[in-house]
């Protein structure tokens, strides 16, 4: 059994400081041809999408994929409404745990496995001020902790 490569593409690290993530889910996405190619070659962004559940069906919004170069008149509009590819079942699974109150989804990372376009999306809730002070001061810590332990070991 041959082992799936994961390239990344996007990364979203503003979603780890501003949410805690409690569950991860994978979803494929429905591009178009000159899209994909765009992303082959890195140009995407998922700082300031998100994602909602409309019908019963997954879209994410404010999702940058830049129009490929020679694309033409085949490039898309470079943040239109795309639609996430889940089982029927996880679907409404996510919906019931955004019906309680604080929860919602975000694009974690997008990457290629095999030939396929992922997105890694995560069901969230939001971190207070505070949350994120302490996390700043956590990863304050860590560095000092290392920076020490790198002086002594000279």
């Amino acid at each position: 059994m041959a082992k799936e490569t994961r390239k990344l593409i996007a990364n979203n690290k503003k979603a780890f400081h501003d949410y805690f993530i409690e569950e991860k889910y994978e979803a494929g996405i429905a591009l178009v041809g000159t899209e994909v190619k765009s992303l082959r070659m890195g140009k995407c962004s998922v700082k300031e999408s998100f994602i909602r559940i409309e019908g019963g069906e997954v879209y994410v919004y404010h999702m940058h994929i830049s129009p490929y170069e020679k694309g033409n008149i085949f490039n898309k509009d470079p943040l239109r409404i795309r639609k996430l590819l889940l089982h029927g079942s996880e679907i409404r699974k996510i919906e019931g745990k955004i019906a309680q109150k604080g929860y919602t989804l975000v694009p974690l990372s997008v990457y290629f496995k095999g030939s396929l376009v992922k997105v890694e999306i995560g069901l969230a809730k939001g971190k207070k001020l505070y949350d994120k002070r302490q996390d700043i001061a956590k990863k304050d810590q860590r560095r000092e902790a290392e920076r020490q332990f790198k002086v002594k070991n000279l």
